[in-house]
């Protein structure tokens, strides 16, 4: 069995998906970062992207102008809309950031590509050069 576990981590998916993982975590703190750190607050200035507080009272008694931790202290059943709302918010904006980092590197990759293509292969022998090729140590093998 150790064996079978050995043949299996050492295949090469594997070892990519472990990679995969590791870079995508990575990933995930730089659009995070980026997010949070950059596009939230040049939003921020435009009116604001934090509407977690807002929230209407389906039931119980809470006082008025109480956060919405304190509304959900107080046992009210609350509709939290306003969380859902800057979840979808920075989702999307996550989105769009991911979007534009995967058109640019789908862009320098097709360039890559695009150059190798456009390299000339390198030059063979022709199909006669190996047909003499093969005469000759035929010819020589014979004597």
């Amino acid at each position: 069995m150790f064996k079978e576990f050995k043949e299996f981590i050492a295949r090469g998916n594997v070892i990519d998906l472990a990679v995969g993982i590791i870079i995508g975590a990575a990933f995930t703190a730089i659009v995070n970062s980026l997010v949070t750190d950059l596009i939230n607050p040049i939003i921020g200035l435009l009116g604001g992207t934090d509407f977690s507080s807002w929230y209407f009272v389906l039931s119980g008694n809470v006082p008025e102008g109480a956060s919405l931790q304190a509304a959900r202290d107080s046992g009210a059943a609350v509709f939290a809309y306003g969380a859902f709302l800057s979840a979808v918010i920075n989702f999307l904006i996550i989105a769009w950031v991911i979007f534009l980092l995967v058109k640019a590197v789908n862009r320098v990759q097709s360039a890559a590509i695009r150059k190798q293509e456009e390299a000339p292969a390198p030059a063979g022998p022709t199909q006669e050069d190996l047909l003499m090729q093969i005469r000759d140590e035929l010819r020589a093998q014979r004597g």
